[in-house]
């Protein structure tokens, strides 16, 4: 039996180490790649640490949406489409809820959120797999149309721009969206045409019948009888979940019946009357706000909703909290091990190296070298990718390169810390296509955004 092929990110990670030690070599910062080495181990665990408590209570409140049907809701509104994209992943299982709710998360700009959600989809993916520690076809889809960006609101560049003084902070929402549905359609594309057979999978078995079959219990297909036995426990699992739920009396019903009035209120409030002068808050302030009150408004949603339904939530976002928390602490060798690949590159010298190296074409097919350095950064590092765009619009917001790069930041996403912490949280060490399809995905998107700003700028 042969061994299992490399995975994209083994040659990857070593490529950036061994290149980082080269070009220091040359460049002489053997010293800086040291302490970027430390920096940047220390780095990750903090940022592992900080990501315990936003993971413990999102994914407590998704236990909580859970346990009230929410998730069961979403997955039949969108049954249709999500079959089509992942016909291996059962129309009604929790992962497919879990992917809708992190997509959509995404689409809102919701990044806080949608980390956890995304996480929670990879833990129910984790949960189909037939040869754990590799990922599967849907697993793989999934992180390409996460690394894709798929964001119709790009509030937090929009309100960068507005911060700088860009006399039309949000001129780059369609160019954005434009460039996000190109980059989206590729990462489909190639997530598909370079997907093999499920792996463990035994040969002629259908993806149906395959997940129907625990693994190491052969390739025996579900018979009818047994396929109806299996829908028949889940109504009843249903059922089961249905009958422990203890919704409100009418004291409860109509308490948050109340604060759904009063918070009507609050909106009308702050549309029409809160400027002071009866004009309300102007455009900009709007903007901001919807970026503020969404995160706040589904929070609350999902634990009225469960409130309504008759779930605990209290007792039950709790115990999904404690599961944030074991998974956050299994992310931090995946994020310590790119993090110190990523910092050492950078400060080798090798990423201004590159930069230099390809400027002179790119600018040919009108994208400045500063633009460039944002594009190489952003699949890398997602706060330095935002800290190059603020200091770019910063210093001269209604320049084609702060637009360019504004669309950019807003239509593409930081790969590698994805792809760490989705994979880390379930395992995955043997990633596939996953990296491949992704990072073609942020080439197309970088490409797109190049097109559209030129033609819309």
């Amino acid at each position: 039996m042969h061994a299992p092929k490399a995975s994209a990110i083994n040659i990857i990670w070593l490529g950036l180490i061994a290149v980082s030690v080269v070009t220091a070599a040359y460049t002489g910062r053997m010293d800086e790649v040291t302490k970027a080495s430390f920096e940047s181990a220390k780095s990750g665990v903090t940022l592992a640490i900080g990501l315990i408590g936003p993971m413990a209570f999102w994914l407590g409140l998704m236990k909580v949406a859970e346990a009230g049907g929410l998730m069961r809701m979403i997955a039949r509104a969108l049954r249709p489409v999500m079959t089509r994209l992942f016909p291996e992943v059962p129309a009604e299982h929790p992962a497919m809820s879990a992917m809708i709710m992190n997509m959509s998360a995404n689409t809102l700009g919701l990044g806080n959120a949608a980390t956890p959600l995304g996480i929670k989809a990879m833990q129910e993916l984790d949960k189909l797999a037939l040869e754990k520690g590799t990922a599967t076809n849907a697993m793989c889809l999934f992180l390409a149309i996460n690394t894709s960006s798929v964001t119709l609101l790009p509030l937090g560049v929009i309100t960068v721009r507005a911060a700088a003084g860009a006399t039309s902070p949000a001129e780059i929402l369609i160019p954005a969206i434009v460039a996000t549905l190109c980059s989206t359609i590729v990462a489909i594309t190639m997530a598909k045409l370079m997907a093999g057979p499920e792996p463990g999978k035994p040969a002629g078995l259908s993806p149906a019948a395959a997940q129907e079959t625990p693994p190491g219990e052969g390739s025996r297909p579900a018979t009818g009888g047994e396929a109806g036995a299996e829908s028949r426990t889940d109504h009843d699992t249903e059922t089961e979940d249905t009958a422990d739920l203890s919704p409100p009396g009418t004291a409860g019903r109509t308490f948050v019946y109340l604060l759904l009035a009063a918070f009507a209120g609050g909106i009308v409030y702050r549309l029409f009357l809160a400027g002071g002068d009866g004009n309300g808050e102007d455009a900009m302030t709007m903007i901001g706000a919807v970026s503020t009150w969404l995160i706040p408004v589904l929070i609350a949603t999902l634990l009225i909703f469960g409130y309504l339904r008759g779930v605990r939530v209290y007792e039950v976002a709790t115990e999904g909290a404690k599961e944030g928390f074991n998974t956050a602490v299994r992310i931090v060798p995946f994020l310590v091990a790119i993090f110190v690949a990523i910092g050492m590159f950078r400060a080798s010298g090798a990423m201004e190296i590159m930069i230099r190296v390809l400027a002179p074409l790119t600018e040919r097919l009108g994208m400045p070298a500063e633009a460039l350095g944002m594009a190489l950064m952003r699949p890398l590092s997602g706060s330095g990718a935002f800290g190059m765009m603020s200091e770019i619009v910063a210093s001269d917001p209604d320049s084609f390169v702060a637009f360019l790069v504004s669309v950019m930041q807003g239509s593409t996403e930081t790969t590698f810390y994805v792809l760490a912490v989705y994979f880390g949280a379930v395992g995955i060490t043997r990633t596939r296509h996953a990296l491949p399809a992704a990072l073609t995905a942020d080439g197309a998107g970088i490409v797109a955004a190049v097109i559209v700003c030129n033609l819309w700028f």
